[in-house]
């Protein structure tokens, strides 16, 4: 494979057997409940693994380098092991910043909240799309700028917010600021910079209301992930149909997955839902 290059070697026994370029990771996955494909040497020749069963802790197999970059989607990423077990990308998410990417058009205004490392963000950015990308957490938006970086867009048209979402959709409904793509990602749970708690069963619906009202007349689209067990496509999909109204438009969703690389078994990985103008 491409040194590069990302890719899901196998999964089973509650784990996943990654290759995020020319480093094999294994990280927790709940979801997979059955046995690996792989012999058990494949696993074996891991240079990482992280476990949370005592202790959240990374045990080291090989000496790795602080970071490195890998590609995924046709985006570049910074790659760094962190303490809760995040390497600062979710792979699963480019079949969403895919479809962001074929939905775009230069000249576009689009939003990404809950922007993480930048995966939609740099994929619209590539479109010429002017983009906002928010997030609470400093550090991680600092991570996407230097992504950004490494995808040689430093010069694109990105706002770099800092902020709760929930405060910015405010200011920006008194603003009158509109915008004709809106990519969200919401957390099971997180905190805002100034400790505001985000629970995604009681603020999701408000969340999408306040994006409704960011969006401009001629929307092109809205995608909507996440995470959370019970948060299938089905129900992604009725909170978009809820959230659009009677505004033209088709709906699609669907689980996300990683496909392994051999014959092992796709692993999802959450949902997602999908919202397309006819305007």
């Amino acid at each position: 494979m491409n040194e590069k290059c990302y890719c899901l070697l196998d999964s089973g026994d509650g784990r996943k057997l990654e290759q995020f370029g020319p480093y094999r990771l294994i990280r927790p996955a709940a979801q997979a409940v059955w046995h690996p494909r792989l012999p058990r040497r494949e696993w074996e020749r891991a240079d990482a693994s992280f476990s949370r069963e005592d202790a959240m802790q990374w045990d080291f197999y090989s000496t790795l380098p602080t970071h490195w970059f890998v590609d995924v989607g046709g985006v570049t990423f910074k790659v760094l092991l962190t303490d809760f077990g995040h390497v600062g990308l979710f792979p699963e998410h480019a079949a969403v910043w895919k479809k962001a990417h074929k939905q775009a058009a230069p000249g576009m205004r689009a939003l990404n909240l809950f922007a993480y490392s930048g995966g939609a963000t740099l994929a619209l950015a590539q479109k010429g799309v002017e983009v906002c990308h928010v997030d609470a957490s400093k550090g991680m938006v600092d991570w996407a700028r230097e992504n950004a970086s490494a995808n040689a867009l430093d010069n694109a048209p990105i706002r770099w917010i800092v902020d709760d979402v929930f405060k910015f959709i405010g200011r920006e409904v008194r603003r009158k600021r509109f915008y004709d793509a809106i990519i969200l990602d919401p957390p099971s749970f997180g905190r805002g910079k100034k400790g505001e708690v985000f629970k995604i069963e009681r603020d999701l619906r408000a969340l999408l209301d306040g994006c409704k009202q960011l969006l401009s007349n001629t929307s092109c689209f809205v995608a909507l992930s996440c995470h959370t067990p019970g948060y299938t496509p089905q129900v992604l999909k009725n909170l978009l149909m809820e959230m659009m109204g009677e505004r033209p438009g088709l709906i699609t969703a669907q689980e996300m997955t990683l496909a392994p690389q051999g014959d092992g078994y796709p692993l999802p990985c959450g949902a997602s839902a999908l919202f397309v103008s006819h305007e």
